[in-house]
């Protein structure tokens, strides 16, 4: 037995690489989404990981546009990424503050004041590669220079908010970037939610990976007192319904605004919320809750050949961008639009 002076303190918890660490600003809890609503509309938007594609954001707010009725765009975060050449982070940034936003990972890092190696804070899981990090690491780095020319929209993106309430209709809905407890949370990965994809978390690699439980959700839907939580950050877009002291509530992550979404598919994906019970046209699959909240996935049919001319001028063959994202950007993840439509939410098309 070792006396009280032999015994060794304990080892020092190990420093998360750079993408891989979770800044404690990034921390919150949903009880903070319990507040009034920021605002009221009857169709909300809700565009995430647009990514820096133009093409996408026109098609968006063409198709907001052509909506009857008021319609609110929140981008809720990492509308940047490849948008590194100057012409392209001031169209994309001065576009998305003309609307409602809330920053993402890619947005509070690279404002973020300078203190050592660039991290692109995505808080990336175990079962992502070191090599696609370091990658995006890099883009991080290069977003970093060129938003350092713009120091007032720099100030502008800094100050937004983490998170969101708002009400449409008669119902509050939650919108984040990544999870209830964090802007670089993963509990709101389809990989991540009870019931297991066992064929999508075997592809990925993470067939050991906990479950975010359906009482864990339930916990942060009581806590938020919202009927819907709209999220982005894991990049494959799904929604999926879950009962909640005997009235149905749904999570819903677009996935991407501004990259493919499914094999073989060349279309971006947002979230619809509207008090208007009708599926609107360009749905893929939604549900309607109990009071006649209609919520859906869209697709964002942009042209892959012009957004992908544009990308290639700035992120050519053998740039980190490139290596990370050109397959996704031609042919789609492996992920299926099956796949996105989980428990009660019915597929449109």
């Amino acid at each position: 037995m070792l006396r009280r002076q032999d015994r060794q303190a304990p080892a020092p918890a190990p420093i998360a690489a750079p993408g891989r660490r979770c800044p404690l600003s990034y921390r919150y809890g949903a009880e903070e989404l319990n507040r009034p609503p920021a605002f009221r509309a009857e169709t909300v938007y809700v565009i995430g990981g647009l990514y820096g594609n133009p093409e996408a954001l026109d098609t968006i707010l063409a198709m907001a546009a052509g909506e009857k009725g008021d319609v609110r765009l929140v981008f809720n975060g990492d509308f940047n990424w490849f948008n590194a050449e100057p012409d392209d982070m001031r169209l994309i940034n001065e576009a998305v503050l003309a609307h409602t936003a809330i920053r993402g990972n890619v947005e509070s890092e690279m404002t973020a004041r300078e203190d050592g190696a660039a991290d692109c804070g995505c808080n990336y899981p175990p079962y992502v590669s070191d090599e696609t990090v370091t990658r995006s690491n890099e883009i991080m780095a290069r977003l970093r220079v060129t938003a350092r020319l713009f120091p007032e929209l720099s100030r502008r993106l800094a100050a937004l908010p983490r998170f969101m309430t708002v009400a449409v209709g008669s119902e509050r809905v939650g919108i984040l970037h990544g999870d209830p407890e964090s802007l670089a949370g993963w509990s709101f990965a389809v990989e991540a939610l009870a019931p297991a994809d066992r064929e999508l978390r075997a592809r990925l690699g993470c067939s050991a990976l906990a479950l975010t439980p359906a009482t864990t959700v339930a916990r942060w839907f009581r806590a938020a007192k919202v009927r819907v939580f709209a999220c982005t950050h894991t990049c494959l877009p799904f929604a999926q319904d879950f009962m909640v002291d005997g009235a149905l509530h749904l999570v819903i992550n677009n996935g991407s605004a501004g990259m493919s979404n499914f094999a073989g598919s060349g279309y971006g994906v947002i979230t619809r919320i509207s008090a208007n019970p009708e599926p609107p046209s360009a749905s893929l699959y939604g549900i309607r809750l109990e009071g006649g909240l209609r919520c859906d996935a869209l697709a964002v049919a942009f042209s892959p050949r012009r957004w992908l001319a544009r990308f290639l001028r700035c992120w050519p063959a053998g740039s980190a961008a490139y290596v990370s994202y050109f397959e996704r950007l031609t042919n789609g993840p492996p992920f299926h639009l099956q796949q996105a439509a989980r428990g009660r939410v019915a597929l449109t098309r």
